[in-house]
């Protein structure tokens, strides 16, 4: 503790933590070996490949989530197309109607909530309009354990006729009020800038004690989009970002658990939850994700004779004012 006098001739005192020599600890997660027939009541007829920890499939995730035994997985992350026309190579994300998309999205989320076991966690996005519509769908169902919402810091094009979108909605789910699930809290700390910043000690506790410098996160998360630039950049139009992931595996899920994503993507949620020691599984319709996941999630860098390497190209033909030079 270090005294400090204020001008008004006041005296605080401050926590130092350096002082007391803390030693921070890396833990490394266990290695994972999982059978991942373990999963299935009837066989499989997609393309899919495995390692110790990973399962990367190639096909339907509607058909394949079919498959699937009750209850099997511990928690589930599902962006699926968002019904807003992007461009997913062989899925056009664009239904008849917005009913028709809703319809569609309750299929699979009774489908994953199946297989979620009771004391599972699911957490899904959608597009912000269509979310309302789900919210209620799950409420009546299922159970909603909290309206998460992802802001970002740059709405991609700049509107001149309107409020630039800045956010996506995440939905934290289970089965239903009365069961039990996983929160992590204490892997998921975040700074507490009061405390942090100010070091101040608290005299309302006995003996006195400083003030917490990390707390829980709210359910507002800054987190920022996945730029060109960036080291985890993959040729996805919505990636995800680790970051975000890796917070919803941390907190929801234990080493050696299974993680499912049938919407996989760039299999960001499959890498990250292979790095945290847990098994990935994940499932996509278009062929070049699907090579991008046996890569990036350590898998396989070979497919029918091809070179599996990272080669990035951009989602759009417009350049950020760095790259132009400005």
């Amino acid at each position: 503790m270090i005294m400090n006098t204020t001008g008004d001739g006041q005296m605080t005192l401050t926590f130092d933590e350096e002082m007391f020599g803390v030693e921070k600890v890396t833990h490394t997660p266990p290695k994972v070996t999982f059978n991942f027939k373990e999963l299935f009541s009837s066989p499989i007829s997609e393309e899919y490949m495995c390692s110790h920890n990973s399962m990367a499939v190639l096909g339907d995730s509607l058909s394949f989530l079919k498959k699937m035994k009750d209850k099997s997985i511990q928690l589930i992350f599902a962006d699926a197309p968002y019904n807003i026309g992007k461009d997913f190579g062989n899925d056009s994300d664009k239904w008849a109607s917005v009913s028709d998309y809703i319809e569609w999205c309750k299929t699979w989320l009774d489908e994953c909530m199946r297989v979620l076991s009771d004391t599972g966690t699911m957490y899904f996005m959608t597009a912000t309009q269509h979310m309302p519509y789900l919210d209620v769908f799950v409420s009546e169902h299922y159970n909603v354990l909290c309206r998460i919402i992802w802001a970002y810091d740059s709405s991609g094009v700049q509107s001149k006729k309107i409020y630039g979108s800045l956010y996506e909605p995440i939905l934290m789910i289970n089965k239903s009020k009365k069961a039990l699930y996983t929160f992590n809290y204490e892997d998921i700390l975040v700074e507490a800038k009061t405390g942090a910043k100010r070091k101040l000690i608290d005299y309302r506790k006995n003996p006195p004690q400083p003030y917490n410098t990390e707390k829980v996160p709210g359910n507002v998360w800054d987190f920022s989009r996945v730029r060109f630039k960036m080291e985890e950049y993959e040729n996805h139009p919505t990636q995800k970002p680790e970051a975000l992931l890796e917070r919803i595996i941390k907190a929801s899920s234990h080493p050696g658990d299974v993680v499912l994503d049938p919407f996989s993507g760039s299999f960001t949620t499959s890498a990250v939850a292979v790095r945290l020691g847990r098994v990935g599984v994940g499932i996509d319709l278009n062929e070049g994700y699907y090579e991008i996941g046996l890569r990036r999630t350590g898998i396989t860098n070979i497919r029918n004779g091809k070179n599996l390497e990272k080669v990035k190209e951009r989602k759009t033909n417009a350049k950020s004012k760095y790259v132009r030079g400005e």
